[in-house]
């Protein structure tokens, strides 16, 4: 689970101000060949140096619709299936003072990352495992699959086949260039048992947020940016590709509504890619922070503290500093009551938060971040720190 103490972010703010906005109770499929399900609760809110630069695997693909022979729905599922498996997991159960202990099985789905066996995934259908496998579509299983990092703030984790070379990494694309309406098809391990099933849909909308637990008593994880479509999200689902209509990955399937039809979430692929890098270049992997609290700036966050802009992250924090002393956004001189406008150059709102946009780079890499400070716009180069990984 997330340790929402270490670093607050946005979504921790956003949850003190937005106390009546409408909740809505959602199922995050979680140990789901034993079809165990938890409920979450999902919230919409509304310099002369070297700067790091993201890429993705080949041409943007999001204006682009399934059509013709090489571009439908059938042709793109096949170009992407060898790259999706099945992730199977083993957990010890304790039956209490009258039960025995058992064991668990549960199935999820991963998406190839690499030809020498990284995989990309769900952390919560890993989480706890005793033992995984993973099944390629071809029916190879591989047994004694390892946990290489996790996300800490985020419900992405990285697995690793030992002994394999030939493996067919997937086609990552570019999910701050989403569209409402855009089309797109979900792949993924279906209960549990329909390996690579593929339902199709539209993106329904972005920068979703969902606050998720496991149950009663449990630990809530937030997770922001969220990519909302309509494509059928099923229970085996969690951790498989939302693909776009050229065959590119542009999202991790994660979660569903449990009373409506149609509303499944997805994160956002750029959230991996700074660990995805850094894992290829190392074998291990820290997620990278900038250092700051903020509350994301909507019309209404806009209004209440009389800011200038109506799209953004406002450096504040009800108490204590927000920034974070010592931090890369400390050393580069933002200050509290700025209003971060862009990372990189791209402008902070619909097309992600300073969390999501920042976690495109790896920790080390020096960003640009355009502030506001004072109706004065200014442009400061951050080198990413480095938060521990799980």
């Amino acid at each position: 689970m997330l340790d929402m103490n270490k670093e607050k972010t946005s979504k921790d703010i956003d949850q003190r101000i937005g106390r009546n906005i409408k909740f809505i109770v959602i199922t995050i499929s979680i140990i789901l060949v034993a079809t165990i399900t938890t409920s979450v609760v999902i919230r919409s809110m509304n310099s002369g140096q070297d700067i790091a630069q993201t890429s993705i695997s080949g041409s943007d693909g999001n204006d682009k619709e399934f059509t013709g022979e090489a571009g439908s729905i059938e042709e793109i599922s096949k170009k992407l299936s060898p790259s999706v498996v099945s992730v199977l997991t083993t957990s010890e159960t304790s039956g209490g003072l009258f039960f025995s202990s058992g064991e668990t099985t549960g199935a999820g789905t991963g998406v190839i990352v690499s030809k020498d066996g990284y995989i990309l995934t769900n952390k919560h259908v890993v989480e706890g495992s005793k033992g995984i496998s993973v099944v390629l579509a071809t029916g190879d299983t591989y047994e004694d699959v390892k946990i290489v990092a996790q996300d800490p703030l985020n419900d992405i984790a990285f697995l690793k086949i030992d002994g394999v070379d030939d493996l067919s990494p997937a086609e990552l694309g570019d999910s701050k260039t989403l569209k409402i309406g855009q089309q797109v098809i979900a792949i993924g391990n279906a209960l549990g048992q329909y390996q690579n099933s593929v339902t199709s849909g539209i993106i329904s909308g972005t920068n979703r947020s969902v606050t998720a637990s496991r149950g009663v008593g449990s630990r809530a994880e937030q997770l922001t940016d969220m990519v909302q479509t309509d494509a059928s999200i099923n229970s085996g689902n969690s951790g498989g590709p939302l693909v776009n209509a050229t065959g590119q990955v542009i999202g991790i399937n994660t979660a569903v509504a449990s009373d409506a039809q149609g509303i499944g979430f997805a994160i956002p692929i750029g959230a991996a890619k700074g660990m995805l890098n850094q894992i290829l270049e190392t074998g291990e992997a820290n997620r990278a922070f900038i250092g700051v609290n903020y509350i994301q700036i909507t019309p209404e966050v806009a209004k209440r503290y009389g800011l200038e802009v109506k799209n953004g992250a406002y450096i504040y924090t009800e108490s204590g500093q927000a920034v974070v002393s010592g931090g890369p956004a400390a050393k580069a001189g933002i200050r509290d009551e700025d209003i971060i406008t862009k990372v990189n150059g791209i402008d902070v709102g619909e097309k992600g938060s300073v969390g999501s946009l920042t976690a495109e780079y790896k920790a080390g890499d020096r960003i640009k971040i355009t502030i506001l400070r004072g109706g004065q716009e200014q442009e400061v180069t951050v080198e990413l720190g480095s938060y521990p990984a799980q």
